[in-house]
């Protein structure tokens, strides 16, 4: 044991002189942060996924014939990139392309010069934005109607390759009739105020989509369809992620109409909607079609591979990495008071920690954290006290909800920040510790921020500066604040990233301090 912890220390001491000198914790999670991003960009998930052998293409160990066959369609915050990277690597093979991405995407990206996201100007491939604010709208809706044509038109002998990211439902709306456009927009508005997840979200708008729910593979029948999914969702299942566009939907009117008792919209539903919604066990499915309709569907990016490579990132740092979860969901207050208890965990005497566990165990389920989990972290937690000689970095990820009561500017990875600077604030030994929450897509809510970092002084540090931060609070204007606490230094702002797997939480947990003597 005594050989292993000198090989440690050693590794540790001959880390690169930049990490050497590298001694805030915030630095070093903005550092991670910044690691889990560069894991999951869009060109080096399609490399890792597509692969070029001759004439043929090799997609998770199925190969497809290639003669100038092959056909492009994409939708969502990442395909432009993923576009650009997969017409690199099929070369003269692809016939056309159509993509739609978000409105100003591509002067974004031209200024960030990040140009490996964009097409070549000679591209064979269109693209189509849209969706502002992440919201459907008539240019979503056209790029949406080009797609469904595009792929009505392909024979037995075509290819359609189908690029596929976070963001994809509202980029590719397309209502079934007599339902409009901004009838859908405001069930979707409505669902979202609520607090309604974005598994309950697809799932209603799936219901109500001539795309969605495995409608573009019926469009494209007979062709041969791969979809490429980079996820956005917990437990990546691709049939919700883009509402499963190239997936057989099994939604049920009872499943539909659950989600609109709870949230309280059934009774203002428009006419329209009732009336598509009446129908929808009547409607044509995949499984239902005469034929074999001929797809595959591969997850090439997520939220546990940006985990990863924040873990990688962090054991260069000098940190002691331990991924938590890729699932955190639920509401933020009770996330943040989990990542309160676990940091109280870390550092608590063993007469304090057998009741800390029996919070934590409890906690967990309602935040999408299972027992086995907790229990794994918590062991590590212990091992990390007794070694004394570095900090631990907690990851972990997910998409946490804010229920909307006031009307300020903010998303839920700064509101989460701020909640958990609080717990840090008022636990023993929480102030050094540092937290930080950030979008993979740079956005957060409506805010040019993709999160926000903070530690456990934030509470002294807002009243030293005269905000108060339970209004704050109350009115879910947490940009507000942090753009006020220190000239908005503990704000996240990498810009547009170009990727989207939901969020990404780092909690750095200094050594703990030696028992007195």
């Amino acid at each position: 044991m005594a050989q292993l912890l000198t090989l440690s220390h050693c590794v540790l001491y001959w880390r690169p002189r930049w990490v050497r000198s590298m001694c805030s914790l915030e630095e070093r999670a903005r550092v991670v942060f910044a690691a889990a991003l560069e894991g999951v960009q869009p060109d080096s998930v399609v490399r890792r996924a597509l692969k070029r052998q001759g004439d043929e293409l090799v997609v998770a160990e199925h190969r497809f014939k290639l003669c100038h066959n092959l056909h492009l369609v994409g939708f969502g915050k990442a395909v432009l990139g993923m576009a650009a990277e997969a017409e690199r690597i099929v070369g003269d093979h692809l016939v056309q392309g159509l993509v739609s991405v978000p409105h100003g995407i591509q002067e974004t990206l031209q200024c960030h010069r990040k140009l490996n996201m964009l097409l070549d100007r000679n591209s064979k491939i269109k693209v189509m934005e849209g969706a502002k604010h992440n919201l459907p709208d008539t240019d979503a809706q056209r790029s949406a109607e080009s797609i469904r044509e595009l792929a009505s038109k392909l024979t037995e002998s075509d290819l359609l390759l189908v690029l596929i990211s976070g963001g994809g439902s509202a980029l590719l709306p397309a209502p079934v009739p007599p339902v409009t456009l901004q009838e859908k927009q405001e069930l979707t508005r409505r669902l979202a105020a609520a607090g309604a997840t974005i598994q309950e979200l697809n799932i209603v708008r799936r219901a109500l989509s001539l795309l969605k729910g495995g409608g573009l593979a019926l469009c494209a029948f007979p062709a041969q369809v791969v979809g490429l999914i980079l996820s956005d969702i917990i437990g990546d299942p691709v049939d919700l992620i883009a509402s499963g566009p190239t997936v057989q939907g099994e939604t049920s009117l009872d499943e539909v109409w659950a989600i609109l008792n709870r949230y309280e919209l059934s009774a203002a539903l428009p006419s329209s909607v009732k009336e598509v919604l009446n129908e929808i066990q009547h409607r044509g499915k995949l499984k239902d079609h005469p034929h074999q309709v001929k797809i595959l569907n591969t997850v090439i990016g997520s939220n546990a591979i940006a985990l990863q490579c924040a873990s990688h990132k962090a054991k260069e740092l000098g940190l002691r990495p331990l991924i938590l979860s890729p699932g955190v969901c639920g509401n933020v207050q009770d996330v943040a008071k989990l990542y309160g208890l676990l940091s109280r965990f870390a550092c608590s005497p063993k007469t304090e920690s057998s009741e800390l566990r029996d919070q934590i165990l409890k906690l967990g389920p309602e935040v999408g954290v299972g027992s086995l989990e907790l229990s794994c972290t918590m062991k590590h937690l212990k091992e990390a006290q007794q070694e004394r000689w570095h900090a631990t970095c907690l990851l972990a990820g997910g998409e946490p909800t804010v229920q909307l009561l006031g009307k300020g500017r903010g998303g839920r990875n700064q509101e989460l920040a701020l909640r958990v600077g609080l717990e840090l604030s008022r636990a023993a030994d929480g102030t050094k510790t540092v937290f930080l929450s950030g979008g993979t897509d740079g956005q957060d809510g409506p805010t040019e921020a993709a999160g926000a970092v903070c530690d456990g002084n934030i509470e002294a540090e807002a009243k030293s500066q005269g905000l108060d931060i339970d209004r704050f609070l109350r009115n879910n204007d947490s940009f507000t604040f942090f753009s006020s606490l220190f000239k908005g230094q503990k704000l996240l702002l990498p810009g547009l990233t170009g990727t989207n797997v939901m969020d990404v939480h780092i909690m750095i947990l200094p050594p703990p301090r030696p028992p007195p003597k």
